[in-house]
């Protein structure tokens, strides 16, 4: 039995501009929008907020044992490059189960609560 081809587009049809309402541009009501983007914004917040902490975690461990970039790299299993970018704080670049299997490798425990707002 033969294969259909799969026809990609490659064509842009439509970009949101940045600070643009993406909740608009997929055709809910301006209402809807405006609330599906406040809670999107609001998650975004709560996730770099996570990022930032277990960052500043790993942080202060290599700053108290005074390790070498190369030296923390190692212990965790990641490159030099890997560990500059967690001292920078350059949340886009990590997940937050990767900080998470950093910090373990610390020696740290880690705790996760959920609270109500």
């Amino acid at each position: 039995m033969a294969r259909k081809k799969r026809i990609e587009r490659t064509e842009v049809e439509h970009t949101t501009p940045a600070g643009g309402n993406v909740f608009l541009d997929l055709g809910f009501d301006p209402a809807e929008a405006e609330q599906l983007l406040q809670e999107a914004d609001r998650i975004i917040e709560q996730k770099q907020a996570i990022k930032e902490s277990l960052m500043g975690t790993v942080s202060v461990w290599i700053g108290e044992n005074r390790l070498r970039q190369v030296d923390a790299a190692e212990i965790l299993g990641v490159t030099r490059p890997r560990v500059s970018d967690v001292v920078k704080m350059k949340t886009a670049k990590f997940s937050i189960d990767s900080l998470i299997d950093m910090v373990a490798k610390t020696g740290k425990q880690i705790r996760v609560s959920v609270v109500n707002a």
